[in-house]
């Protein structure tokens, strides 16, 4: 029989069954905090710096100071993912702004709250990334600059629930979002790439995407691999007639796209770049990291 897990909360470690939070926490009656979701392979987590440094700063947009430094939450997150016997799988890690009142003032809550839960992931089977996966259109947009900065991390992922709620009752594995625009911004989960013509596009970042630490990998594996890669607004017919169109993310990793809207994408099968992407993003995400235990230290 499996041990349960031990899930981190606020300094100590909690069988899975004992690891609670209150009624009054704010990121449970108003979303009210951030997260992150860090891969581990092998024995290493894989770009922790980068992940934990993003949390930071999605926290200090929000005016939500987390009472710990930021290599001491890289210590909690190794720790946790020990503490779990672990070698491969997902963490999330979650900062809320504690507990408080009813209200929705944020100044009734006396100190933040760090939960890190290490576990195993699959997001998609491995079918999909050996055919593709079935992506649709939304008519859930993507929030606004005004309204939630895309850029950070919330725990108000409501409208990218909603966005999945729509893919999947159209078929689909994923949805495409759109900004307020009309122009694609990024899928429920994931970041958006589209090859045509051996380039690589992708939106921007005013296009209302999350900035993604898998997206940026991407860009540096592009760029090793000689391929020329290109941020720009696109429509929902770029992504049409694209010759290959992936996605990706911390959990999907990378994964291709053989239909979008009832289109067939390029052969209908993963096409060459992404597949060099895929291949070079394993080999990266295998090798590279924070090393969890004694024998994952690198040379």
């Amino acid at each position: 029989m499996q041990n349960p897990l031990k899930v981190y909360i606020d300094g100590q470690l909690f069988p899975e069954n004992e690891a609670k939070i209150s009624v009054f926490d704010h990121g449970l009656l108003y979303g009210d905090g951030v997260f992150e979701g860090i891969r581990f392979y092998c024995g290493r987590v894989f770009r922790l710096e980068e992940h934990v440094a993003r949390l930071y700063d999605s926290a200090k947009s929000l005016l939500l100071t987390i009472p710990m430094t930021q290599e001491e939450m890289i210590g909690a997150v190794v720790d946790t993912i020990k503490a779990n016997g672990l070698r491969d799988g997902y963490v999330r890690l979650v900062v809320t702004r504690g507990v408080g009142g009813l209200g929705l003032s944020p100044y009734r809550c006396k100190k933040a709250s760090i939960i890190v839960i290490a576990s195993t992931i699959q997001l998609y089977d491995q079918k999909c990334y050996e055919e593709g996966l079935k992506v649709a259109t939304c008519s859930t947009r993507r929030p606004t600059s005004a309204s939630l900065e895309p850029a950070v991390k919330s725990l108000n992922y409501l409208s990218n629930v909603m966005g999945k709620i729509e893919a999947i009752a159209a078929g689909a594995e994923e949805g495409v979002m759109l900004n307020e625009q009309g122009f694609v911004s990024e899928c429920t989960g994931d970041n958006i790439f589209v090859v045509k013509n051996g380039v690589i596009h992708t939106p921007p970042r005013h296009a209302g995407i999350l900035d993604g630490i898998t997206r940026r990998v991407v860009f540096e594996l592009a760029v090793s691999a000689g391929f020329t890669l290109v941020e720009r607004q696109m429509t929902r017919y770029d992504l049409y007639v694209a010759d290959e169109l992936f996605l990706t993310g911390t959990a999907a990793e990378v994964v291709p796209v053989h239909q979008y809207d009832e289109r067939v994408i390029g052969t209908g099968k993963p096409g060459p770049v992404t597949q060099r992407l895929m291949l070079d993003f394993r080999q990266l995400a295998e090798s590279t990291g924070t090393p969890i235990y004694e024998d994952a230290k690198l040379s």
